[in-house]
C-alpha cells in the first residue's frame, strides 16, 4: 500500500484546481432555464452535471488512474488501478434545479480503496472545502477542524432532507441534539469536515460518488468515519454502494451509535 503522505499532495493541488474550474462553469447554469432528464429511479441529470463531469475529467484524469463517476458510464477496468477519482458532478441535483443552495461538486482520490484526498465545492453558496490527512482541511482557504463538542446536548446535527420527508427522523424528534436537514449528503460531510455541523449520518444506501469526497475530508480534518454494517469502509467497489454512513467527531461517536442503535465495533 503507497504511503498516504507521498500519493496526497499532488493530487490534492489537482483536486483543488479542478474544482475551481468546475465552479466557474457550474456558475454559469445557476438560475437558468436547463435541459433535465430524468434516469432511472427518476433522478434527474442536467446539462449541468454534463458539464461539470467533463471539465473535471479533463483536469483530474491521469494515466494510470481509473474513474469512477455518477455521469460516466462505468468502466471496470477502474477495479485494477490502485488510484482512483471518484466524482459526483453535482450531488443534490434536485435542489440544484430548485434554486436551494445545497448542492456541490464532490471530488474524491482514492488510493488502495481508502479516500485520502477530497474537495466539495458549493459554487451557490462560494464555499470551497478541500482537504487531506498530511494537509488538513481548509475551509475557504482558512484552515478547519472537526467539531470539538463533547456532549450531544445542543449538538447540530446534518440531517437529510428526502430522509425527513419520508419520516425516517422522526425518531430523533425528542432528543437533545437539534437537526438541520440540508439537501446534498456530500455538501453535509462536507460542512462536519469544517466543524459547521456537529456530526451528520444516514441509515439508507448511498453510492460511493455520493460519500467518498466527504469521507476524506472528515478524516483530514479528525473526525471518525463508519459504515453502519461491520464491514470494513472501502471504495472502488464493484457495486460502488455503501449501505449507510456515520460521520462524527470522536467525542460524539459513542453517544450517537448509542442513539442509533450501532454495534460498537
Amino acid at each position: 500500500m503507497i504511503e498516504e503522505n507521498l500519493t496526497a499532495d499532488e493530487p490534492l493541488e489537482r483536486l483543488t484546481n479542478a474544482l475551481q474550474i468546475a465552479r466557474d462553469v457550474a456558475r454559469q447554469f445557476i438560475n437558468q432555464d436547463l435541459d433535465i432528464e430524468y434516469k432511472a429511479g427518476w433522478d434527474p441529470v442536467t446539462e449541468a452535471d454534463r458539464a461539470v463531469n467533463r471539465v473535471l475529467k479533463e483536469h483530474l484524469l491521469q494515466d494510470n488512474e481509473g474513474w469512477l463517476s455518477e455521469e460516466t458510464t462505468d468502466d471496470l477496468r477502474r477495479l485494477q488501478k490502485e488510484r482512483v477519482w471518484i466524482i459526483d458532478p453535482i450531488d443534490g441535483t434536485r435542489e440544484f434545479i430548485a434554486g436551494i443552495p445545497e448542492w456541490c461538486i464532490s471530488v474524491a482520490y482514492v488510493v488502495d480503496g481508502k479516500a485520502i484526498a477530497g474537495g466539495i465545492c458549493n459554487p451557490a453558496s462560494d464555499e470551497m472545502i478541500v482537504g487531506s490527512k498530511p494537509s488538513g482541511v481548509t475551509y475557504n482557504g482558512k484552515p478547519a477542524t472537526i467539531s470539538d463538542r463533547k456532549t450531544l446536548t445542543g449538538a447540530v446535527i446534518l440531517g437529510s432532507c428526502s430522509e425527513a420527508k419520508r419520516g425516517e427522523w422522526d425518531r430523533f424528534a425528542n432528543e437533545e441534539f437539534t437537526v438541520r436537514h440540508v439537501g446534498s449528503v456530500a455538501y453535509k460531510l462536507g460542512l462536519v469536515a469544517a466543524g459547521i455541523g456537529d456530526a451528520t449520518w444516514t441509515l439508507v444506501p448511498k453510492h460511493e460518488w455520493d460519500v467518498a469526497a466527504g469521507v476524506a475530508l472528515v478524516e483530514a480534518a479528525g473526525g471518525f468515519v463508519r459504515g453502519i454494517t461491520p464491514e470494513e469502509l472501502r471504495f472502488n467497489q464493484a457495486k460502488p454502494l455503501l449501505k449507510g454512513l456515520l460521520a462524527t467527531p470522536f467525542s460524539l461517536k459513542d453517544a450517537i451509535e448509542t442513539v442509533l442503535g450501532l454495534g460498537n465495533f
